[in-house]
């Protein structure tokens, strides 16, 4: 037979649970707290900038009295354009080698660095990367003139935010994202716990109606490979995927060698096609 509880054992314990709950609810909130105002110190990580103003370096505005800094590497047998958005923690100068293997592979290039990155002004924000790819977007189609129908969008790990969100606004020519996420806090937490997020990639790719491709290492051990698979699975037809077996977060080009290459000319095949 159950011993009844005495009141004052009754009350010890719904006091215990009182507090338990609001200790945890503490403990939510400042999560909370921090995932809204302090999450930004880890998501980007801008290194000193690795190379200094230039002829090279094309200065565009953002239109509030702030520029951004960008490259733009032409190609005269180029029918493309890459708009090519890079990581969180590296910048034009770290890049450059990428970009002229772009170059190489028969696209004109144009590349930037966002708000708080390389020799651009500002402090990076999720707002701020938006506000770069826009300015950069604009000088591309109204100062170089380069139709949109022309313009495909690359974005690398953290650039697959503003690309994704810009593709989902304007008609462009195609969308490439390597190694990129559905959301920034998921990375860590895998599953949703607090009621907002950052770069809500998974979100934004269904209102791209262009071809996509979605490239991804197999063993990426910073942003893991289901991400990719989701946003692929998320994405709308024309799509295709990339998945280069027994590469990493920043060694998939190396790793990937000549396929790379390939992969790109299969896309670009998808990119007239869905145009014809």
């Amino acid at each position: 037979m159950a011993i009844p509880l005495q009141p004052t054992a009754a009350v010890s314990i719904m006091r215990l649970g009182l507090r338990m709950l609001r200790s945890l609810l503490f403990v939510y909130v400042c999560l909370c707290l921090y995932a809204y105002f302090g999450s930004d110190r880890s998501i980007f990580l801008p290194p000193e900038a690795s190379y200094r103003d230039s002829e090279a370096i094309v200065k565009v505005p953002i239109g509030d009295g702030r520029d951004i800094s960008a490259i733009y590497l032409p190609n005269a047998e180029a029918r493309y354009t890459i708009l090519y958005s890079h990581g969180n923690a590296e910048d034009l100068g770290q890049i450059l080698p990428v970009l002229i293997e772009l170059q190489g592979f028969g696209f004109a290039v144009f590349a930037y660095d966002y708000l708080g990155y390389g020799t651009s002004d500002g402090k990076p924000s999720e707002r701020n990367t938006y506000l770069s790819i826009n300015a950069a977007y604009r000088y591309l189609t109204q100062t170089l003139e380069v139709p949109p129908s022309q313009i495909i969008l690359y974005g690398r790990s953290l650039g697959g935010g503003p690309s994704i969100d810009l593709a989902s606004r304007e008609a462009i020519a195609g969308l490439i994202v390597e190694g990129t996420f559905i959301t920034t806090f998921r990375v860590v937490t895998r599953l949703r716990i607090v009621p907002f997020d950052k770069f809500d990639n998974l979100s934004k790719i269904p209102n791209v109606y262009c071809p996509v491709l979605v490239i991804h290492g197999t063993d990426d051990e910073v942003v893991p490979l289901w991400h990719s698979e989701r946003l692929f699975e998320a994405a709308n037809e024309p799509k295709q995927n990339y998945w280069v077996e027994n590469s990493g977060h920043n060694n998939l080009q190396e790793v990937a060698g000549d396929e790379y290459e390939v992969a790109l000319q299969s896309f670009l095949k998808l990119v007239k096609k869905a145009q014809e």
